[in-house]
């Protein structure tokens, strides 16, 4: 659905991104992260046939975002990070402005308009100007408008920034539907809690380049290695590491407890249980030890830097 291929942009002397190659399947959710000035927006723009690229090229559903730029926007629905919204319009004048842009048909863009607000909970606002609407409900009628014409592709940029937690479940949710819609989704945010709940997969940007991409478990396993177990006992360890069966890597200790990283967990640790019930042993848990995107994300973020 999504396909770009070394997308670059210069201005001028300065280049902003940098041979980014992109490949997202329909129903898929990627989140675009990377410190503020990594080049996510001006990628976005460019996959949105907003920037034409200096060099590259990207196709959205089959479109050549710089050939078929007019198809390209008819199949897109788009969440800047700064929408401007004009305060002195009411948000269903907004919508109806917008659909007209994009050349629906009038009961098309009352019936859409109607379903969204009542989905994103501001039908009663519908007759209110839009200067005196919270941030998070400007922030929501912008995604109403980038879903307004039902678009196959969405690119939304911190689409929970300024929401309360209620407004920003909200959203999440409606991503987590629009993926189950076979809706193709590039979400760019800083939130990395959010990033790891919605996200099927995780490109992340760095000086205009992508410095890594995969799945969040690829990701990890790949830069924090094996997974990491954690073992709680009912009675102190007394000298008991040594003994343990099967040997393992261990990471740390306490008085009870034990760390220990492990490339294949589901081979290892029923030897590990078999071992201890033979010693009369009692095992209080085991478990993996989480560990999030956010480790993740600052330790490539932190290497790139150091370079």
């Amino acid at each position: 659905m999504i396909k770009a291929v070394n997308l670059t942009k210069q201005f001028g002397q300065f280049t902003a991104v940098s041979r980014v190659s992109l490949d997202v399947p329909e129903g898929e959710v990627l989140a675009l992260l990377g410190p503020n000035g990594a080049g996510k927006t001006t990628t976005v723009r460019m996959l949105g046939a907003i920037l034409k690229p200096t060099h590259g090229h990207a196709r959205i559903a089959g479109f050549d975002t710089v050939e078929n730029a007019t198809e390209v926007r008819r199949v897109i629905g788009l969440l800047t990070e700064f929408p401007g919204l004009y305060l002195r319009m009411k948000g269903l004048d907004y919508l109806r402005f917008f659909g007209e842009m994009q050349g629906l048909p009038a009961e098309t863009i009352r019936q859409r308009s109607e379903y969204l607000l009542k989905r994103f909970e501001l039908w009663d606002a519908r007759d209110k100007q839009l200067g005196h609407y919270s941030k998070g409900m400007k922030q929501k009628l912008t995604l109403v408008r980038a879903m307004l014409h039902d678009p196959q592709v969405l690119f939304l940029d911190e689409p929970t920034s300024a929401m309360d937690p209620q407004s920003a479940r909200l959203v999440r949710d409606s991503i987590t539907d629009l993926r189950g819609e076979r809706r193709t989704i590039v979400l760019c945010t800083h939130n990395l809690a959010e990033a790891e709940q919605l996200a099927d997969r995780i490109a992340i940007i760095s000086r205009g380049q992508i410095i890594a991409q995969g799945t969040i478990a690829q990701l990890k396993q790949k830069l924090l290695g094996d997974p990491l177990m954690e073992l709680r006992l009912a009675e102190p360890l007394n000298g008991l590491i040594p003994h343990l069966s099967p040997p393992l890597n261990i990471v740390g200790h306490g008085e009870n407890w034990i760390r220990y990283s492990v490339p294949n967990p589901a081979q290892i640790n029923p030897q590990l249980l078999t071992s201890l019930a033979q010693k009369n042993i009692p095992v209080v848990t085991l478990s993996e030890v989480p560990r999030s995107l956010e480790e993740v994300y600052l330790h490539i973020v932190g290497e790139t830097a150091g370079q």
